[in-house]
């Protein structure tokens, strides 16, 4: 099975390819935006009718959502349009898309999990770009799975476990905001699952929710962290930041429908974080 993998070089990229030499019945060709620029419309379309992949996992995306209020343009060229074009693509090679999206679809509402049925309402451009990406493959293609997912961290690139643990270390004192719950989600969970679902032939086509089990404040995400990495380090709650973007306050993603459908285990957020740490 030829395999793209789109967006190589961010942090889900990588977890995937430092997956991938465990599945060698699948055969990998990783591109970051140097090397395939999905912006680029005709070069996409020519490398995709010339490569015929059989499968393409994009991990490509805006995922600044702070900078996305300032170039909106851009985050729906790169979020909405690209991936329009690049579902195109593969419906007309035959290839399946699997796309990663976001809890930021939802506006925070409501209080329980938040399931593939529930109506969805973006606060921000982030989430309004990536909503549009997901409306786009669903009228272009019908092999497609997207997967939302929420607060991916790793020890690979920015996000933020890797700047609890850097200004930890460096003994800053961490003013983290509680004003938002959803689910911390390891990307290394997240590449084995898409592996494994690919590996199994359990591929199912549709939408659905994949994060960790379990839910948490950044506040609790940051405690957490820190009290396995640097117990003396100081965590003080802090709910006075200025956004330009408004987030959710509550965004965890129901995983009932992944698990009965793919059968597959998921973690609690808390014991993924802790095998993380042990593996550094």
């Amino acid at each position: 099975m030829k395999i793209l993998v789109t967006g190589a070089g961010g942090q889900l990229g990588r977890c995937i390819e430092q997956a991938s030499h465990k599945y060698p019945g699948l055969h990998f060709t990783f591109t970051t935006s140097d090397e395939l620029d999905l912006t680029q419309f005709a070069v996409v379309g020519a490398f995709m009718r010339r490569e015929k992949f059989d499968l393409c996992i994009n991990c490509a995306a805006y995922t600044n959502v702070e900078q996305a209020e300032k170039q909106q343009e851009m985050a729906y060229l790169i979020n909405a349009e690209s991936v329009n074009n690049l579902a195109r693509d593969c419906d007309e090679t035959g290839c399946t898309l699997i796309h990663i999206s976001t809890d930021y679809v939802f506006n925070g509402r409501k209080n329980s999990p938040y399931t593939e049925e529930d109506s969805t309402d973006p606060l921000n451009v982030y989430g309004a770009s990536k909503l549009l990406g997901e409306q786009y493959i669903q009228e272009a293609t019908d092999k497609y799975v997207i997967l939302r997912t929420s607060w991916l961290y790793s020890e690979v690139g920015k996000n933020f476990f890797n700047s609890i643990c850097s200004k930890a270390g460096a003994g800053e004192t961490l003013n983290i905001t509680s004003s938002q719950k959803g689910t911390p989600t390891n990307a290394h969970d997240l590449a084995r699952f898409i592996l494994n679902i690919i590996a199994e032939e359990k591929l199912k086509f549709g939408l659905y929710h994949y994060s960790n089990l379990g839910e948490a404040t950044w506040l609790d995400f940051a405690r957490e962290i820190v009290s396995l990495t640097k117990p003396d380090a100081v965590v003080v709650e802090n709910n006075d930041f200025k956004t330009l973007a408004l987030r959710p306050s509550y965004s965890v993603l129901s995983k009932q429908k992944v698990q009965e459908v793919f059968g597959l285990p998921v973690p609690h957020w808390k014991e993924s974080l802790k095998q993380l740490i042990y593996r550094l």
